[in-house]
């Protein structure tokens, strides 16, 4: 199979699922969230999780976990929350992985999280240091959207890092938000509801990328040769997509057709 013919048929794949789940927005789930630097731990293990948040996509409400939430409600100061750790995580997750196995027939629309680092796996095998069982979600279910945008837009229709730069580009509002080492460095600090803040802001953030990309308003890099190719298949899904592309060539057609005869 030839490189150009590769790249439009995961470009019709990526619109296809970009378009599916912007229409049935009902059973669609929108998930990121924060935890400690999986770059600075020394003796192997997962990262701490410190916040988790779940937006519906249909109606824009945020479903949140949270290692500060939690010691609210038993009492704790934030200053008390490093002493009782383990405690806290495990009974965030335990209200994570109950959410999570109700809603096992969503499409979860997530950034990046593909393994034990940084991803399902990451909270699946935390859960069971701090003996939990989790709920394994079905990989079918997990719309990974930063690879979707790869496919749908090509490797170089944006810069890195990708979401930040998105963001840049589209006038995304950005407050709260914290980059990866922003982020490394609050929880450092034991600064958990900034934390808490930036995952909830990088779901509305999602939200608004995914929904751009659906109603074919995200700007990007990519040119439309990086994204359709040359192939005849291509400049007919160009023409398809955009409507002064289709204006152009019926305008051509007509004045053949009229020229010949």
């Amino acid at each position: 199979m030839s490189i150009t013919l590769r790249r439009i048929q995961k470009y019709k794949k990526a619109k296809s699922i970009l378009e599916e789940l912007h229409d049935n927005p009902q059973h669609v789930l929108i998930i990121h969230y924060s935890c400690e630097s999986f770059y600075d731990i020394k003796e192997g293990r997962t990262p701490r999780i410190t916040s988790i948040a779940i937006r519906y996509l249909r109606s824009a409400q945020t479903k949140s976990f949270s290692i500060h939430k939690v010691a609210e409600i038993q009492n704790l100061t934030l200053a008390e929350i490093e002493a009782h750790y383990n405690t806290l995580e495990k009974q965030m997750l335990t209200e994570y992985f109950d959410f999570l196995k109700e809603h096992k027939d969503y499409k979860w629309v997530h950034w990046n999280m593909r393994d034990i680092n940084y991803g399902f796996e990451a909270l699946e095998n935390r859960f069971i240091v701090l003996g939990g069982q989790p709920f394994q979600l079905n990989d079918d279910n997990k719309i990974d959207m930063a690879r979707v945008l790869i496919d749908k837009y090509g490797n170089q229709y944006i810069g890195h890092p990708r979401l930040t730069q998105l963001i840049e580009k589209n006038d995304i509002s950005a407050k709260n938000l914290l980059s990866g080492d922003a982020e490394a460095k609050a929880f450092d600090n034991k600064e958990y509801v900034k934390l808490h803040q930036s995952t909830l802001r990088k779901v509305d953030v999602m939200d608004s990328i995914l929904k751009r990309t659906a109603e074919g308003d995200l700007k990007t890099n990519a040119t439309m040769r990086q994204i359709y190719g040359l192939t005849p298949q291509g400049i007919y899904e160009l023409i398809k997509d955009h409507w002064l592309w289709s204006l152009i060539i019926s305008i051509i057609m007509l004045f053949l057709g009229w020229l010949l005869s």
